[in-house]
């Protein structure tokens, strides 16, 4: 019994670090990882536009980490376009963090799938390493929910004191500048706190799998033998 409940749990811990590996996947997949509301602060200028008025200059824009999409309202009605990270935007923005970001989440696929294989290595087998054994599964959840957590937080700083949002917003354009009055993250943004999230499920996992359980013995009834019983 005690085997089968530690292999039950190693088997949660595996597919918790394969849920992390397909969340990260769908975070670089999808752009949406920051949202916000552009206001067209030279159309505002040129008409002198009063509070009321501001509404039809605000757009949006929305972005991932290797393309996005902006819509412009200049007081002419919406224009959307388009954009790609690479090759371009990514000069105008700070491009050592942004590559560094991704190489992080490169890295954290690994980690995961290096967590899995360690928890189904447990699964089959009881390492005679114990490095390979439950404290290498912490180990490496460690690592790999460390290195989602880094990403996030670089992706932060990266809005928050680079201006990657009205850098992106404002990014060949000309005629028009664009200002930032509202942000906020968005699912791609959460997909990668989820996948941190389940590295850190995975140390609770592992420290439940390694709660003794008592074993169940079978009590051996000793035959009694009376006199009735010899008589008969």
């Amino acid at each position: 019994m005690p085997g089968w409940f530690r292999k039950a749990w190693y088997g949660l811990a595996s597919l918790l670090s394969f849920s992390s590996f397909v969340l990260i996947i769908v975070a670089l997949a999808v752009p949406h990882w920051l949202s916000g509301k552009i206001l067209c602060q030279t159309g505002v200028d040129l008409v002198n536009a009063t509070d009321p008025e501001l509404v039809k200059f605000i757009g949006d824009i929305y972005y991932g980490l290797f393309r996005g999409c902006k819509v412009r309202q200049c007081g002419l009605g919406g224009r959307q376009s388009q954009f790609t990270i690479f090759p371009h935007l990514v000069r105008e923005l700070n491009a050592g963090l942004h590559v560094i970001i991704l190489l992080l989440l490169v890295l954290a696929l690994a980690l995961a799938l290096v967590s899995m294989g360690f928890a189904v290595l447990n699964i089959i087998q009881v390492p005679y390493r114990a490095v390979n054994g439950p404290g290498g599964i912490c180990l490496w959840n460690v690592l790999a929910g460390g290195v989602v957590a880094l990403a996030i937080t670089s992706f932060m700083a990266a809005v928050k004191f680079h201006d990657l949002t009205e850098r992106i917003a404002n990014f060949q354009e000309k005629l028009f500048q664009f200002v930032v009055v509202e942000e906020r993250y968005e699912e791609s943004f959460w997909i990668c706190v989820a996948s941190a999230s389940a590295h850190a499920a995975n140390l609770v996992v592992v420290a439940i799998s390694q709660i003794p359980l008592p074993e169940i013995k079978t009590k051996i009834e000793e035959a009694t033998v009376t006199a009735e019983d010899i008589l008969y």
